[in-house]
């Protein structure tokens, strides 16, 4: 789905008619395996980019709202954080992801289009054509698209998700004083991940005509402007959203599960240091018995 979204997005004329034709046309040139062009960056990447953008996101949550109840004399909630201040959250989540984000997905799109021209195929020929200053090429089109992905989606998210989380508590007999279900968790960052997705796909397509590796006769893009100006211009501005379902089809779910497992884990992590704090409390209190008995003898 990834590469469809590629090669639409990167079509300047109508070589596909649609995600369909797009499919046949991959597989009947390159084969079944054409259709995981990019894998290898993609799972390289995704680790530490998921990985910065959720922590850096919670962190800063967490400070936004310590320091607003610390100024202001309040006891708010992490649900109950003003949404101004999730939005900051997401755009410097979304900020600081970048330095994962891009090196991934300049490599991932020369691989997936690499058979489109006469330019190096395998991972390692990629890494060697571009170089380490190569690899940060388009990350202004980047931050472009994660930042606002970011302050829409995270936000969203967490007020869906406890809107969700109360109408699960009233109508399917959710216990008040339990956290979210997973369901909700997972439903809140679909349709978060839908409307953000959607949203930034014009960034989508600028950074992706901006990363690939030209061939004679392409459109040459002075920047993110003139390549905005350039496709409005030549191809319409509905060229903007071109990819949008295939983009929308990848992020809406790989977010969900994401933000399901992050908050699995985190509460496996907190159950564990809980319980570890009893064992510890239990073993105080044992060995406090131990040596109040030891001393009653002894006297």
């Amino acid at each position: 789905m990834d590469i469809v979204k590629t090669r639409l997005q990167n079509q300047t004329s109508n070589q596909y008619n649609g995600i369909i034709d797009c499919f046949k046309k991959i597989v009947k040139i390159d084969g079944f395996k054409g259709l995981y062009r990019g894998l290898a960056p993609n799972l390289i990447g995704i680790i530490p980019e998921k990985a910065i953008k959720l922590a850096v996101n919670d962190y800063t949550r967490e400070y936004l709202r310590h320091s607003n109840n610390k100024n202001n004399n309040l006891n708010l909630t992490d649900s109950e954080l003003p949404l101004h201040y999730g939005m900051l959250a997401g755009a410097t989540a979304g900020t600081c992801q970048v330095i994962a984000t891009n090196p991934m997905e300049i490599v991932k799109i020369r691989l997936q289009l690499a058979s489109l021209s006469n330019k190096p195929s395998s991972l390692g020929q990629v890494l060697n054509e571009l170089g380490f200053r190569g690899l940060y090429k388009g990350s202004a089109a980047t931050l472009m698209r994660d930042v606002p992905f970011s302050f829409i989606f995270f936000p969203m998210q967490a007020i869906l998700k406890q809107k969700f989380s109360n109408f699960d508590k009233k109508h399917f007999g959710g216990k008040v004083e339990e956290k979210p279900r997973f369901w909700t968790i997972f439903c809140s960052g679909i349709i978060a991940g839908i409307f953000g997705a959607s949203m930034v796909t014009p960034m989508d397509v600028v950074k992706t005509r901006l990363q690939v590796s030209q061939k004679p006769g392409a459109p040459v893009y002075n920047g993110i402007f003139d390549c905005y100006r350039q496709i409005i211009k030549n191809e319409g501005p509905k060229a903007l959203f071109k990819g949008v379902i295939p983009r929308t089809m990848i992020v809406a779910p790989l977010f969900a599960i994401t933000v399901l497992v992050y908050e699995f884990q985190q509460r496996f992590i907190n159950s564990n240091s809980f319980n570890s704090t009893l064992t510890n409390l239990e073993k105080n209190h044992v060995l406090d018995k131990v040596n109040q008995n030891f001393y009653v003898k002894k006297d």
